[in-house]
């Protein structure tokens, strides 16, 4: 579903990522993760191509975006949901204008027919219809987090969802609750998901695949089978910290 195959990219002359290759498949989750600083949610702007790599090539869904034309992007992102690490929403308006914004600006259905789609996708979220009148402020963060997803669900049908440190600053059962609901996008809707972050404990409990970054370069890229039992320096030494969540899942999932 998304292929990188070597790509190096920078801001201006600071070089970030350098080689970076890995690939996701149909239906996959997998973590991009490393420290504060490592390029993570720079390879999300790039499958997006808001911005473009120096070089290497980057795939989605078979077609190299580096050569696709503008009106070939706008359908090819329209495939791809993002959400953003503070979930982006238009503070002015209320959640059923952020969730329904893509609806009331290019589709052509009637408001109750845009409502009727809202209030499905705020269920599907696990959030009470009820709040379409409120205004983000009035929401907690981890609503505000489901809220958002929900708009990218409603906005771009899409079979890839690029989430951005979607857990950070929530507590335990906001956490959890969206955590749950990323389990849920794989398995009723079949999405592709790439989750950024560097909440460990998290990350262990949702993807198929991970990705290490370290300095901009892959330093781990494989299932967590195989991150358990890695002697990689970096490795070893990102998930130190966190050995008793991996131990802790470990045992839940492999004794």
């Amino acid at each position: 579903m998304i292929r990188l195959e070597k790509v190096n990219f920078g801001y201006n002359d600071n070089q970030v990522l350098k080689d970076v290759s890995f690939h996701i498949l149909p239906g996959e989750s997998q973590v991009i993760m490393g420290p504060s600083g490592s390029g993570k949610s720079t390879i999300l702007r790039l499958i997006l191509a808001l911005n473009y790599p120096w070089s290497g090539k980057i795939y989605v869904d078979g077609q190299d975006i580096r050569v696709m034309k503008i009106k070939q992007l706008q359908k090819l992102r329209k495939r791809i949901g993002m959400v953003f690490q503070d979930g982006a929403l238009f503070d002015s308006m209320t959640i059923g204008e952020n969730v329904g914004y893509y609806q009331f600006e290019y589709s052509t259905k009637s408001e109750a027919e845009i409502e009727q789609e809202v209030r499905r996708i705020l269920q599907f979220v696990d959030l009470d219809p009820e709040i379409i009148d409120k205004l983000p402020e009035e929401l907690s963060g981890g609503m505000r987090r489901r809220v958002a997803i929900a708009r990218a669900l409603l906005s771009t049908d899409p079979k890839i969802m690029l989430l951005d440190e979607p857990t950070t600053g929530l507590d335990p059962q906001s956490a959890e609750n969206v955590l749950s609901l990323i389990r849920k996008l794989r398995k009723v809707e079949n999405i592709s998901v790439i989750i950024v972050t560097h909440q460990i404990a998290d990350a262990l409990k949702l993807a198929d695949k991970f990705v290490v970054i370290q300095k901009g370069r892959v330093v781990f890229d494989g299932d967590f089978s195989q991150l358990t039992v890695s002697k990689i320096p970096e490795v070893v030494d990102f998930l130190g910290p966190f050995r008793d969540s991996v131990g802790e899942i470990v045992k839940r999932n492999f004794v």
